[in-house]
């Protein structure tokens, strides 16, 4: 393992030349910030905060992160709005666009760096306003609290989660953020004993100090809030993805967990199981539409699966053109006709009374089960889960749960089966819907 982990450090350690690449971007930006704020009398400082700050970040994955910082009694549109005017102004020679948190900042790419301009109040510790005020406190905090060596084996604990698909906070990935690693890194010392902690990892496990309960599957405090449980944002799939990686590198250490290509195995025939929904949605910040996205997903799954269906796995995809797609893994395309329908048992006399006068009519037939309770025998309304879906989007969008600012863009969609797209993009995702992740699955 440690000839492994050195190979892994020499590859995620920047050059000195990246460095100076990046420090002198910085400089430059941060000159044309001193003289666009002058003018305003809000802004009570310019921060450096995040991964490079503290000397956490990755070759491959260097976002700089600049804060505006603002008074306190400045109004939230105000902030909003003086947030984007000062960021445009600065990274207007980069083509600027605006990125979405809990309030939008200014995002830009220079020479491959990708650029944030983000807007935070200036408060004391724990006073916190906007969701961007704890980042300062932060990168202070991981900057004093960091050796040499743990920065390193931050590195390696952010290369390991990358190339096992798990690694952002972004409501697309819902994975570990670059802060949390920092933040196991020192809470256990060492990527090699983070990995340790996990292989073995109970649910609901608490990592640092919690000053109460949290529900999640696992509990990862935040060092300069008690309040805040870092593992709410981590999806259970990427909890346990990382659980089983930790393992199977443990048990037989290789290069190979480092790599962003994955050793897969495909269940090709499973891909006519595949019920896929595609439309085109209006331009909108990613974190908006992707969280509408996915709401609308679970959503539509909670339907099919209601109907009778069993939904294995399910994702979400975009790609080019603002075309996103829906898709379901099901264990079955088409049903049987009839359905059972267990009711309550006869000891509930006003809930057999109402299920059998309910049901009666429409029963193929009825019956008492060996547990006492009365059953029926119905003929399905829709057997074909693509049909189903036609329908459900047509008839009953209000009833199928699609978020509000979604409706619009999903009446003109289209519904086919993961073995008929043509689409490469989505192709590839049902690739992955169907596949299995042969290093995690190794132990």
């Amino acid at each position: 393992m440690n000839n492994i982990l050195k190979r892994v450090e020499r590859i995620v350690t920047p050059t000195e030349r990246l460095q100076r690449e990046k420090e002198a971007i910085i400089e430059k930006i941060i000159k044309a910030l001193q003289k666009i704020i002058q003018p305003h009398p809000q802004v009570t400082g310019i921060e450096i905060v995040g991964s490079f700050a503290k000397g956490t970040w990755l070759p491959e994955k260097a976002d700089i992160d600049i804060f505006i910082k603002l008074q306190t009694t400045v109004p939230e549109k105000e902030f909003s709005d003086l947030g984007k005017k000062i960021g445009f102004a600065a990274l207007k020679n980069h083509k600027p666009y605006v990125r979405y948190s809990q309030h939008p900042f200014v995002e830009a790419q220079i020479k491959g760096t990708k650029i944030n301009i983000v807007p935070c109040y200036d408060v004391l510790q724990g006073n916190w306003k906007s969701a961007a005020d704890r980042s300062p406190y932060h990168t202070k905090f991981m900057i004093n609290s960091l050796s040499t060596r743990m920065k390193t084996e931050v590195r390696i604990l952010k290369e390991f989660l990358r190339a096992n698909d798990i690694y952002g906070a972004e409501i697309a990935k819902q994975g570990f953020s670059g802060y949390v690693a920092e933040v196991l890194i020192l809470n256990f010392g060492s990527f090699q004993k983070v990995i340790e902690a996990f292989s073995k990892i109970k649910q609901n496990e608490v990592i640092g100090d919690a000053t109460k309960e949290f529900e999640s599957p696992i509990i990862i405090m935040d060092p300069i809030d008690s309040n805040r449980n870092l593992g709410a944002a981590i999806s259970s799939e990427n909890v346990a993805k990382f659980v089983l990686a930790s393992r199977a590198f443990l048990e037989k250490p290789s290069i190979s967990f480092f790599e962003l290509n994955k050793k897969t195995s495909k269940a090709s025939q499973l891909r006519k199981n595949v019920l896929a929904l595609s439309f085109r949605f209006k331009q909108r910040s990613p974190d908006i539409i992707w969280g509408q996205l996915k709401r609308a997903s679970t959503s539509i799954a909670t339907q099919i699966e209601h109907e009778g269906f069993v939904i294995l796995r399910k994702s979400v995809v975009i790609s080019d053109d603002n075309y996103a797609t829906l898709l379901f893994l099901l264990q079955e395309i088409k049903l049987n006709q009839n359905r059972p329908r267990i009711g309550p048992d006869v000891f509930t006399s006003d809930h057999v009374k109402k299920f059998i006068s309910s049901n009666k009519k429409k029963s193929l037939m009825m019956w008492i089960n060996e547990e006492g309770k009365v059953c029926t025998m119905q003929k399905r309304d829709q057997t074909d889960a693509v049909l189903f879906l036609k329908e459900l989007i047509k008839k009953e969008i209000d009833v199928a749960g699609i978020p509000a600012g979604l409706a619009p863009d999903i009446k003109r969609f289209k519904v086919s089966l993961g073995n008929k797209i043509a689409s490469k993009s989505i192709k590839e995702a049902v690739s992955d819907l169907v596949s299995t992740d042969e290093k995690i699955f190794s132990s």
